[in-house]
């Protein structure tokens, strides 16, 4: 099974995110998180739709099931292609956003992989990630989403409960181990071996000297979809 490998574009600059974009081009699967989306806006992000990158629109959303109903249907509208939302806003939330999604897919977040044991534990959430991870898959596919966000700590897990769910995986690293401000990290080979359908990566990719390079060299790794190699076509952004 292929993985789709969505880059994200961690950054507060529309033009560096567009130029990033256009550096991997003719690759299309790019990922927005709350910072840039703030700073460019829902303008840039429908921008880029139209001009055929795919966007996954990274907000986990969680509030009053009507607040979020509205924010899925605006992304949808925006031409968003996988959106997040969090699971912990509760079987109601989660049933309205799969209402208003439309053919955009939207996927629950389950724990930040910036959680390690210490923080599950000052929440008052035990030390273990899996039981809240299985918690919240539950009530996804209850729901009516199309899968999940988990790290690849617990992606065996998730594929068991939820094997026809996407699985969205952050936290892509060359080596395994705590990095930067991620605690339950994978590597590609692993997420791609225990069943990701969606893998994140960031600064693996645009941190690396070579991005391109770095990016066709994940691609070979996982089986990922996107073509490899830099095209010429010209993006829709840019005229």
């Amino acid at each position: 099974m292929s993985v789709t490998v969505w880059v994200a574009l961690d950054t507060a600059s529309r033009a560096a995110a567009e130029a990033w974009m256009d550096h991997l081009w003719p690759h299309r699967h790019f990922k927005v998180g709350l910072e840039l989306f703030v700073r460019a806006g829902p303008e840039a992000v429908e921008a880029w739709a139209r001009g055929g990158a795919k966007i996954f629109l990274d907000l986990k959303l969680h509030d009053i099931p009507r607040t979020v109903a509205g924010a899925v249907a605006a992304a949808r509208d925006l031409g968003v292609e996988l959106l997040t939302v969090h699971g912990a806003g509760g079987l109601a939330m989660l049933q309205a956003a799969a209402e208003h999604k439309g053919p955009m897919a939207v996927v629950a977040v389950t724990l930040l992989t910036s959680l390690g044991r210490e923080e599950l534990a000052a929440l008052g959430w035990g030390t273990e990630s899996h039981p809240w991870v299985q918690r919240w898959a539950n009530l996804a596919a209850r729901a009516g989403l199309d899968g999940v966000v988990s790290s690849g700590e617990e992606l065996a897990q998730v594929r068991t409960l939820w094997p026809e769910g996407r699985r969205v995986v952050p936290g892509v690293r060359w080596t395994a181990g705590p990095a930067d401000d991620q605690r339950r990290v994978v590597t590609p080979a692993q997420a791609a071996r225990d069943g990701a359908t969606d893998v994140v990566v960031g600064r693996l990719v645009t941190q690396d000297p070579n991005p391109r390079a770095a990016l066709d060299r994940l691609l070979e790794t996982i089986g990922g979809e996107g073509p490899k190699g830099h095209g010429q076509e010209v993006r829709g952004w840019t005229g």
